[in-house]
């Protein structure tokens, strides 16, 4: 009698912080002035951080990680949100976003974010690194909407740009961990 197979689903967590830490690199090379925006952060935005995230999100529903399922897919629409805010708002038959209305955005994310963090605190380091990091991104950058400080907005890129690289390496840790059986980069 043969044995029954069981089916092994793989760990999406690495797609979606990867997803999250490269295309929050890279906008926020553009809020520290070290880029222009350009057609590149915003395609990131849709394919990587978006899609991905969400597809990282769906996986994470399949795993019955209530957790995972929520942060990536509710990530992973807010870089399509962000990208139609940015590009396109007359798509939604609607006037352009202000600065107190991208403040308030801002700040519901961080609301939100800063509620995901607790939700880390039953985690590894690096998790809670993320999202300690990304509220704290919210937090300055729904200031700097608020205030119009040229000076918070690169505050903002150089936290954003810690928080992306964050995800990237909690990203790789899983990954080579998972691969070589062994800790390899510490969580």
């Amino acid at each position: 009698m043969s044995e029954p197979h069981t089916h092994k689903e793989a760990n999406p967590g690495p797609l979606g912080l990867l997803g999250f830490g490269m295309t929050t690199v890279l906008l926020n090379l553009h809020n520290a002035g070290i880029i222009p925006m350009s057609a590149i952060i915003l395609a990131m935005g849709l394919a990587l951080g978006g899609l991905a995230q969400v597809i990282a999100g769906l996986m994470e529903f399949r795993n019955n990680n209530t957790f995972g399922a929520t942060a990536f897919t509710s990530y992973g629409l807010f870089w399509w949100s962000l990208v139609i805010i940015l590009t396109n708002p007359a798509w939604l038959s609607a006037a352009g976003a202000d600065g107190a209305g991208m403040g308030f955005y801002m700040l519901l994310w961080c609301i939100y974010t800063a509620f995901m963090f607790i939700g880390t605190l039953k985690s590894n380091r690096a998790t809670q690194f993320v999202f300690g990091s990304l509220a704290l991104l919210f937090l300055i950058l729904a200031i700097e909407k608020f205030t119009g400080s040229h000076a918070l907005g690169i505050v903002a890129g150089i936290e954003g740009i810690i928080c992306g690289c964050s995800a990237i390496y909690a990203a790789v840790a899983q990954v080579l961990n998972e691969t070589y059986g062994k800790t390899v980069l510490p969580l």
